[in-house]
């Protein structure tokens, strides 16, 4: 994997060299920080990259860093043009995945919120699949259980919670697998180990709520306003039991990093006839014209760089 060029760091944009913290940081020690994920698409005819819904993604961003007892001077305004700057830096012809991180700064020892310093950072590195088999992927029901949002909240994207996610996707690709579902405590599915998830079941899309402990994820609103508006496909929300996707007709996986994955096998169980099934493979061609600026009905979406 390439290395970012720069980065936006305290205060300004520096070669990515410059953008260093102490083993001290407070972040470093004990996962205080929280980070963002939003992909920018290269358009090889218009020789532009687009940024896919920053304003939203730079809104989640600071809900997030809120969570945390976290305060910037910042709007998702100011954000995205950090960002803009930045890619134009940076000069990127190729798909790119951005990544702000805001993080408490303070150097030393001691486990609390308050009374530290805060900063953020942002850099850009090119970026392809997520999951290599993003059209026929296996996945297995991870033995881990989904974090509580009276634990570490998952609708905050809160560094120290995802050695959870690590541990989740780690054991599922050791065993053969190329993701893993995930439970909430009560044992319905939540999410994977990074990404939000939808089955089709009667003709119905359907995805667990906000409160199932889910990231409340950009792609996830994106494809469910997708399949209304353009679909004509009814989508709900609502919990999903582990044996219902046994026996749903298609099931896939959605993020920022994930885009839209499609998932043919579950614990070696066909998903519907075992391949990809047409809502997935609708949703995948309407999205990627999306976010490469293609679809004139969705450019409000978009920021071009």
């Amino acid at each position: 994997m390439s290395l970012p060029k720069h980065a936006y760091f305290q205060g300004k944009i520096v070669p990515y060299s410059e953008a260093k913290v102490g083993v001290a940081t407070h972040a470093f020690n004990y996962g205080t920080g929280v980070f963002g994920g939003v992909r920018a698409y290269w358009n090889d005819e218009k020789k532009r990259l687009f940024v896919f819904r920053p304003h939203d993604h730079y809104r989640r961003f600071l809900n997030s860093a809120r969570i945390m007892c976290m305060e910037f001077d910042q709007t998702p305004e100011s954000m995205t043009q950090i960002t803009l700057d930045l890619l134009r830096v940076d000069g990127w012809q190729e798909d790119v995945y951005i990544r702000p991180l805001a993080y408490k700064a303070t150097e030393g020892i001691g486990v609390r919120l308050h009374d530290l310093d805060d900063d953020f950072t942002i850099f850009a590195i090119p970026f392809g699949r997520y999951v290599s088999n993003d059209t026929n992927a296996h996945v297995t029901i991870s033995s881990w259980r989904r974090l509580d949002d009276n634990m570490i909240p998952a609708r905050g994207k809160i560094s120290g919670a995802y050695a959870s996610s690590a541990l989740i996707k780690t054991d599922a690709q050791r065993a053969g697998f190329d993701e893993a579902l995930v439970l909430t405590q009560g044992g319905h599915i939540s999410e994977g180990s990074a990404e939000n998830v939808f089955m089709v079941r009667n003709g119905a899309l359907i995805t667990p709520p906000v409160t199932e402990n889910i990231l409340e994820g950009i792609t996830r609103r994106s494809v469910m306003e997708l399949a209304r508006a353009e679909l004509g496909i009814e989508v709900i929300e609502r919990p999903i039991d582990r044996s219902e996707i046994y026996i749903c007709e298609e099931f896939f996986m959605t993020g920022t990093a994930a885009q839209v994955t499609a998932v043919t096998h579950v614990d070696h169980r066909p998903i519907g006839a075992g391949t990809m099934g047409p809502v997935a493979s609708k949703l995948r061609e309407l999205f990627y014209d999306v976010v490469r600026g293609k679809n004139p009905k969705y450019a409000h979406w978009n920021v071009e760089v």
